[in-house]
Formats: C-alpha cells, sequence, structure tokens
C-alpha cells in the first residue's frame, strides 16, 4: 500500500455573521468575520506548501444560505489554488449547508467532487488505492443513522468513511446522524474523517476516528487553538497531527477578588489576567470574557456603575494589548444583607427581594416580556436557547442587586 498524506477539515462556517458579537461591538465582530476566511485561506496555503494528495471537509463549508455570492466566491477561488496545485478536494454537506439550505450556486473547479445527500457514495483514488466514502445532508436535520448504510470497504484499498455526526451526543451541538463507535467500526475502514463537533477530538485510535474541530472560534464557547488535522498514511497505517491556522480566539477569565480589594486592584488583577491570556493566544485578537467573582465592598458600585466598570475593564485589558477586547464582563459580587428605613420601621429589603424574587407571577411576567423584545432583535439572534446570553432567572437575580443598591444608595 502506497505511502500518502491528506488534510482533513471540517465546520468552516464560511460566513458566519458572528451577531452575538456583533450586539457587542460591530468593529470585532467584524475582525472575527475576516478571521474565518483568513484561516481558512492559511489551510489551503498550507496544503500547497505540504504538497498534499488530497483535502477533506467533512461538512459546513458554508453556516447557511448566501445573502450574495461573494462567500461562494470566496470559497470557489480557495479551490481554484488547490486545483492549480493539483490537489483533489472531497467534501459533502452538513446541517449548515444541507442541499435543502443553500439556494444560491457558484460552479467549483473540477478539482472539487462532493459526496450525494440521497445515499452514500463512494471516490477512488486510484494510484493511491484509496476509496473515500460519504453521504451529506439533504436537509438540514438528519435524525437517521447514515453510517449503517455506508457500503463495505474495497479490499486492498485504504477506506476512508467521511459524515457529519454527532456520533452518540456531544452537547451543545444537535444530535445529527446519530451513530455509535461501534457503528463504525462495523465498516471495517480505516479512517473516519468526522465533522460537526467543534472541539478537536480523537474518539479511538482503532481505526482512528477525528474530529478536527472548526477553523475558528465563533464565540466564548469556543475558546483555545483551532485548525485541522493532517494525516500521514504510511503502509495503512494512519497518524495525525493538528493544523493550527485561526486567527482571532475567544477567552475567559475568572478572577477572585477579596472583600477589601480596591478599584485599583481589581484593575490590576485584571489587567495581569489579560497579559496571560494574550501570551497563550500567540498575538491573535482576542476577544475576552472577565468574570470578577467574591464578595466585595465595591458591590453596589459594580452594580450601580455597571457601565462605568464594563469601560473600566476594557481600558485595563488595552494596557495590556491594544488587541484585546471585553467579549462581556460577569460580575458574580456577593453583597452583604441589606436594610433601609420606611417610615421609622427597618425594612429587610434584601429578605423582601429574596423571598417574592422567585414567585411564579414574577417568573411568568418576565418571559412575556422576553417574549416581546426577542423579534425586535436582529434576525437569527432571538434563536438560540440564551438569545440575551444569560438565563430570565439571571436577568432577575441582576435587578435584584440593582435594586438593592439603589436601595442603599451608591457611593
Amino acid at each position: 500500500m502506497t505511502s500518502f498524506r491528506f488534510i482533513h477539515a471540517a465546520d468552516l462556517h464560511l460566513g458566519s455573521p458572528f451577531q452575538g458579537l456583533a450586539l457587542k461591538d460591530a468593529d470585532i465582530a467584524a475582525i472575527f468575520v475576516e478571521a474565518s476566511r483568513r484561516a481558512f485561506s492559511t489551510l489551503v496555503s498550507r496544503a500547497i506548501e505540504l504538497g498534499v494528495d488530497f483535502f477533506v471537509i467533512a461538512g459546513d463549508v458554508y453556516d447557511g444560505d448566501w445573502k450574495d455570492n461573494k462567500i461562494g466566491l470566496f470559497f470557489n477561488r480557495e479551490m481554484g489554488r488547490l486545483d492549480r496545485a493539483g490537489i483533489p478536494v472531497y467534501l459533502l454537506r452538513g446541517n449548515h449547508d444541507a442541499l435543502s439550505v443553500i439556494t444560491k450556486t457558484i460552479t467549483l473547479p473540477g478539482n472539487v467532487h462532493e459526496f450525494p445527500t440521497s445515499k452514500p457514495g463512494s471516490v477512488t483514488i486510484d494510484h493511491l488505492k484509496v476509496v473515500l466514502h460519504g453521504q451529506g445532508f439533504a436537509e438540514r436535520s438528519a435524525n437517521d443513522n447514515l453510517a449503517l448504510n455506508y457500503p463495505v470497504p474495497v479490499k486492498g484499498s485504504f477506506n476512508i468513511g467521511v459524515l457529519h455526526t454527532s456520533l452518540t451526543g456531544r452537547e451543545p451541538h444537535a444530535p445529527y446522524a446519530p451513530c455509535s463507535v461501534d457503528d463504525l467500526r462495523s465498516r471495517g475502514y480505516d479512517y473516519w474523517a468526522l465533522g460537526h463537533v467543534h472541539d478537536y477530538e480523537q474518539v479511538a485510535s482503532d481505526p482512528l476516528i477525528v474530529f478536527p474541530g472548526n477553523l475558528q472560534g465563533r464565540s466564548v464557547r469556543e475558546q483555545g487553538a483551532k485548525g485541522a488535522v493532517l494525516v500521514s498514511v504510511d503502509d495503512g497505517q494512519a497518524s495525525v497531527e493538528r493544523l493550527i491556522v485561526d486567527e482571532a480566539r475567544f477567552a475567559m477569565a475568572e478572577i477572585a477578588i477579596d472583600v477589601d480589594h480596591s478599584a485599583a486592584e481589581i484593575l490590576q488583577l485584571v489587567e495581569q489576567s489579560a497579559r496571560s491570556i494574550r501570551a497563550e493566544a500567540e498575538d491573535r485578537t482576542t476577544a475576552l470574557r472577565i468574570r470578577l467573582r467574591g464578595a466585595s465592598r465595591l458591590h453596589r458600585q459594580f452594580v450601580a456603575q455597571r457601565q462605568q466598570w464594563i469601560d473600566e475593564v476594557q481600558a485595563a485589558c488595552h494596557r495590556a494589548h491594544e488587541d484585546i477586547w471585553l467579549e462581556k464582563l460577569e460580575l458574580l459580587i456577593i453583597e452583604p444583607q441589606l436594610a433601609v428605613k420606611a417610615d421609622g420601621a427597618v425594612l429587610d429589603l434584601g429578605r423582601l427581594v429574596a423571598e417574592h424574587g422567585k414567585e411564579a407571577d414574577l417568573q411568568a411576567e418576565a418571559e412575556i416580556l422576553m417574549s416581546a423584545i426577542l423579534p425586535k432583535l436582529p434576525a437569527g439572534i432571538g434563536a438560540g436557547d440564551l438569545p440575551l446570553d444569560v438565563s430570565i432567572d439571571a436577568l432577575i437575580e441582576e435587578a435584584r442587586k440593582l435594586l438593592l443598591a439603589r436601595g442603599e444608595g451608591a457611593d
């Protein structure tokens, strides 16, 4: 059996609008949109430099239907670079770019081979003695176990299965094309090139079953290095090496504060943490979520002057490096019990709010207000489980803290 190398990528999500980030800062969202394209261009350049024998994309080339042909033209341009380098590309459709989802088309170069969506199909690379088997998504939701219908392996060849799947479940990813590792092993293939899960994972080693992860983090839930994998096959034995190509990163820093920390001391802790995260990101643009946790005598300032604190934390990040941007400030600050006087009597406002803040009527009213707000958000923002990035309970708790802070008066 011959020796060869190929790149296994998935979940490019070209055209992703980064809507959640855009609500916070449109300029930073634009940086991440461009980073997604640059990451793919970098991967194509690596493929050409390495002289790989072929290129596999296991679903979700696009994030959804195109507003215009720009994203299709970009992908065509990159495929053209691989075509001129003599590198064939084998791709299938995932849930984001299913046959029913993408309505616009751009004619791709002849080196691009797409797997069918109605049933599994196989492609043979004769001179390498390689056979690839795959089936793309016809609809956005694929609830059947597609793997069980994949054909038997071709004897004397290196057989690769290409599949967009959640396997037995990978939160928070939707359970599409569900199957087990044993289902994949039952096909007798030598390598499984999976897509759909955005974290890198070597699921099994016999045979190698791999999620390469996505090329570029899309939210704070997708932190750390992102890229594809280089698969090297020698005498029928495969090994994988990660190729990191992301251009920008999301990160989170949880900072513990003491009750007597001053504002200057807290901001110094933020600055130190931001410097450390910048080093880990290796000079990449970073969208950073800061979580401040602990008891503080400044709790009333945190609540009553929230925007000022957001600006101060952003400034601290920029003192660490000009390319660190505050994605969100989470204030998990514990405050002491508060009491205010009303008509000469002492009113325990903290206990009063605590007793009534969980009432069903309040929850129901909050849900009604949320349902009225969501349709007014930009398209797609209100479709997620947490469209405002926080739960209703968290919003009520934030309102409780603001009421208490105003009840005692902010310094």
